[in-house]
């Protein structure tokens, strides 16, 4: 059975569809391959299709190619949507709710941050699964530290988040 994906990312940069798409083709990812073991990445190669990654970091393109509506953000910096954690986690499953209906995909991800652990929601027509990074951040800081700490926690989580859901 193949199964198709589909991303909308802001903090996470769209580095999760980097990675599924490298693990679907057996290159050397950053995380892609480390996914499980030798097993993850063959199920990976054999049943996973990336339909496509999008990177979503402003209000406008939320609005505009996701066709959201989303909540009214706490700050803007720039166009980008800036949401404090509990409205990034809500955000977050509108985007994957909308790439999966945009792209008649089987599971939909969803990534935005902005000030907290941000938001990571991966949706099937089964489950729901929202969450946070593990690493707090303010992007009205500017602490790019941070800033990318929190970005891998939320690569690897959400991988490992797509990981469990596909294996169910």
């Amino acid at each position: 059975m193949t199964i198709k994906i589909a991303t909308a990312e802001c903090f996470t940069h769209g580095l999760v569809a980097r990675e599924i798409h490298a693990c679907t083709q057996g290159y050397k990812g950053e995380f892609g391959p480390q996914l499980g073991g030798p097993e993850t990445i063959k199920n990976f190669q054999d049943e996973v299709i990336l339909l496509c990654g999008l990177f979503i970091p402003t209000l406008t393109a939320l609005k505009t190619v996701l066709k959201v509506d989303p909540p009214e953000p706490h700050r803007l910096i720039n166009g980008i949507k800036v949401y404090q954690e509990k409205e990034d986690q809500e955000v977050a499953v509108l985007m994957a709710r909308a790439v999966k209906d945009l792209t008649g995909a089987d599971v939909g991800i969803g990534t935005t941050a902005g000030i907290g652990k941000g938001g990571i929601a991966l949706l099937t027509d089964q489950y729901v699964v929202k969450t946070t990074s593990d690493v707090y951040a303010d992007l009205c800081s500017a602490d790019s530290q941070k800033l990318l700490l929190r970005q891998r926690s939320g690569v690897k989580k959400t991988l490992d988040i797509l990981e469990e859901v596909i294996g169910k």
